[in-house]
């Protein structure tokens, strides 16, 4: 990422979703994409306030308001990313309100709020914060966000989409958004060297498939490495625990420098989302250090994969087919000269960060100021 100066100095809040922290190593790929986001604005000359439970970075010189409670597990067994700790959102969604009112009573200070929450709140006081609210749409509808939407006053969020097929979803249930795809730090996921081994990198929970990484690995008698945090540590426990060995090999967490330099120099990448993935951020990292991709079809996958050279898709769920195809991609990077830089060039034109930033520039500059902080009926 390089510092560039900005057509004008934007002042933008931030709100991130509650449960983890925005820090490294990330929790998942929204966690990374806000992670990212603010370092990036931060770096072209925006003044952005984040809003984020404790222990996020960039929360320094933000309001206290700002800083929302963490999520602690009593026993981490039960642990998983779809439920929260018994009494966690009595303490936390009070929290975010009062952001929220904070928002509202300095907005003659922002031009805009960005918002990435997946609790519906910030959707439902969208109307009355006086500033523009812009809500991205990481992930399929969800009823709570379009209930929150639907009963909050003008003017309602505007919504970004980080898929073509994200946007039909919600389009689908209503709501209608422009198409943004997330972006990748570029220089901070460099061409790497490839290697013999396949990786994996992402959460471990169920919708993830980590576990028909392993069966399509074993097709090509390849090892495997899979890079990311427990989301649910029972399924984990469940499925994917007795099926490391010498062959399979699980390194936990890594930073983003570690796990750039993981990927780069791997044979090929293993992507296996079973669900509609709204995007599939690790497709678009891998690609951008040159690291070809098989992946299962499905959600928005397609979309980042393009028509890059280095990228194989199959039907959700076939283990066989892509191990099948991981194989053939891994010996053509091996053995055709500059392909990996090929792949590399062409994740850089299409999915870079900068290039998402100055659109998000161009966007935010042009909205109108909100009709509540000028004082003009909506």
């Amino acid at each position: 990422m390089r510092a560039t100066t900005p057509p004008r100095r934007l002042r933008v809040a931030v709100i991130a979703p509650l449960r983890y922290p925005i820090s490294q190593p990330h929790a998942g790929g929204l966690e990374s994409s806000v992670w990212n986001q603010v370092r990036t604005l931060r770096a072209r000359g925006h003044h952005v306030l984040l809003c984020a439970v404790a222990g996020s970075d960039f929360l320094e010189g933000g309001p206290a308001e700002f800083t929302l409670p963490p999520v602690v597990w009593d026993d981490e067994a039960e642990a998983t990313d779809t439920t929260y700790p018994a009494g966690y959102l009595d303490r936390a969604l009070p929290a975010l309100d009062r952001a929220l009112t904070w928002i509202a009573e300095h907005a003659d200070e922002l031009d805009v709020v960005e918002n990435h929450c997946l609790h519906g709140l910030p959707l439902s006081r969208a109307g009355d914060l006086g500033v523009p609210v812009v809500s991205t749409l990481h992930t399929p509808a969800l009823p709570d966000l379009l209930e929150h939407h639907a009963r909050g006053p003008e003017p309602r969020s505007r919504f970004l989409a980080v898929s073509e097929h994200t946007a039909r979803e919600w389009s689908a249930a209503g709501i209608e958004s422009l198409v943004l795809p997330n972006g990748v730090d570029t220089d901070r996921w460099p061409l790497g060297p490839g290697g013999d081994d396949l990786v994996w990198t992402g959460r471990l929970v169920p919708e993830k498939g980590a576990h028909l990484a392993v069966q399509a690995a074993r097709r090509t008698g390849r090892k495997l490495v899979l890079a990311g945090r427990v989301g649910d540590v029972g399924w984990f426990r469940r499925e994917v625990e007795p099926l490391l060995d010498s062959q399979v090999r699980w390194v936990g967490e890594l930073p983003q420098q570690e796990l750039a330099a993981l990927v780069g120099r791997s044979a090929c990448a293993l992507v296996t989302p079973v669900w509609e993935e709204p995007f599939g951020l690790v497709v678009a990292e891998a690609l951008s250090v040159g690291t070809p991709v098989a992946a299962f079809d499905t959600g928005g996958v397609a979309e980042v994969v393009g028509s890059s050279v280095g990228a194989g898709l199959v039907p959700m769920g076939d283990a066989a087919s892509l191990g099948r195809v991981a194989e053939a991609l891994a010996v053509r990077a091996a053995e055709t000269p500059g392909l990996r830089a090929r792949i590399r060039r062409d994740a850089v034109e299409r999915l870079s960060l900068d290039h998402r930033s100055s659109v998000l520039e161009q966007l935010y500059a042009a909205l109108p100021a909100s009709p509540v902080r000028d004082g003009v009926p909506a």
